[in-house]
């Protein structure tokens, strides 16, 4: 989900949407549209943008967590007028790229729909960190939502990239942890999506000589790993 505030400065623009969503400062992260200084004739303000960690393009790890957790094998053809447009659209979209490709659905959840991508260029589908697989879902979420399933979110795989993905960031956090642990020096990571950096926080939020926090503009920030010793 993102929404648009504007404050007097950031530090109120961000208070105003915190306050307005509900969520502490941690959930959600902030792009700056636009800054206005004070003037003669104008009082000064600055426009963000909201992006909630929830947003469509984060992966299904997050629901693994949940007590409510129930994932479900799915037949791997579209159920009804919703999920065959989807499939359609997918394919065509690739296809139009230039590559061969098979859409199925992989899971079903509540809210959430899975779909598998199976072509002989999957390297090129996910691309680099997976970025171009994330364009892709982005797509895909915003034709969900043209299709009038705006709360589903839709998330694309391909040779099981996300649990790969998430699987060796927890390996890179605990490293990294061990790196800050032993040199008693920062170490900032590569640029990450939202879902992948509250992975990182998450994963070292009960190791208590390290903390975590984010850096940067846009929607892919860096996380900055720091010692802090035991208190």
């Amino acid at each position: 989900m993102t929404r648009e505030y504007e404050g007097k400065t950031e530090k109120e623009a961000i208070e105003i949407a915190a306050a307005d969503l509900n969520l502490e400062r941690d959930q959600f992260d902030v792009e700056i549209l636009e800054t206005q200084k004070n003037s003669l004739f104008k009082k000064g303000y600055v426009k963000i943008r909201i992006h909630t960690l929830d947003d469509k393009s984060s992966s299904s790890f997050e629901a693994k967590g949940s007590e409510n957790y129930t994932r479900i094998v799915a037949d791997p053809l579209p159920q009804g007028e919703f999920e065959q447009k989807l499939i359609e659209f997918i394919t065509s979209v690739v296809e139009k790229m230039g590559y061969d490709i098979k859409v199925e659905v992989s899971y079903r959840e509540e809210k959430k729909l899975g779909i598998k991508l199976e072509s002989s260029h999957s390297s090129i589908l996910i691309g680099r960190k997976g970025k171009n697989l994330d364009a892709l879902q982005l797509l895909a979420n915003i034709y969900a939502g043209r299709l009038g399933h705006e709360e589903v979110r839709v998330i694309l795989d391909t040779e099981n990239y996300r649990i790969r993905r998430e699987e060796s960031l927890v390996r890179l956090a605990y490293t990294t942890a061990d790196k800050v642990r032993s040199s008693h020096n920062s170490i900032l990571l590569e640029p990450m999506n939202p879902f992948e950096r509250r992975l990182i926080h998450t994963t070292l939020n009960d190791i208590p000589e390290v903390e975590t926090k984010s850096e940067g503009d846009g929607l892919y920030k860096q996380v900055r790993v720091l010692y802090k010793g035991i208190r």
